[in-house]
């Protein structure tokens, strides 16, 4: 029996199954956003949560403090192993959940997979990124403008073309 023992083993070595979630992790935290199946879906919140609220303890810390600062992200670095990820966790996802105490993440039930009837879920994170969005006004002048280029640029080589072909049949005759 399992008593007390917190961590799902989902049929899988030790080994497999940290690669398997450290992979996880850091998808997640680059695409912000991961299709998963139900069961890995919960414990890759119960990882990612622990990963942003390390990540956020760093926002308090002082430069005085640098050695904790240097712990914090040595210890998140065990499981996210891309640096410009780590970055973005530190520097992005982390500064966006500075007033939230828990629940970064949020788990969407998808149905069954046809393959082998598994429960599939989305695992995302609950604040999105801002996107700004250009004004449509200054995309159409934009895209006018580049048109105009095209055109003409197709013109003139055409010009050129024909200029060529009437001399070489001047040539001919």
């Amino acid at each position: 029996m399992r008593h007390r023992n917190s961590v799902k083993q989902l049929g899988r070595t030790h080994a497999h199954r940290k690669a398997m979630f450290s992979n996880m992790v850091t998808s997640f935290f680059k695409h912000e956003r991961i299709v998963t199946t139900k069961e890995k879906g919960k414990e890759l919140k119960r990882i990612s949560e622990r990963l942003i609220t390390r990540a956020k303890k760093n926002i308090d810390l002082s430069d005085k403090e640098e050695n904790k600062k240097l712990h914090n992200k040595r210890e998140a670095m065990k499981v996210v192993k891309d640096r410009d990820i780590l970055k973005k966790l530190f520097e992005d996802i982390a500064p966006r959940f500075k007033d939230r105490k828990g629940g970064y993440t949020r788990i969407y039930l998808l149905g069954k997979r046809p393959g082998d009837a598994a429960e599939m879920s989305i695992v995302e994170l609950v604040e999105k990124k801002v996107v700004v969005k250009k004004t449509p006004e200054k995309d159409k002048e934009t895209k006018e403008a580049k048109k105009e280029k095209k055109e003409k640029a197709k013109k003139e080589p055409k010009k050129e073309k024909v200029k060529k072909a009437a001399k070489a049949k001047k040539e001919e005759k």
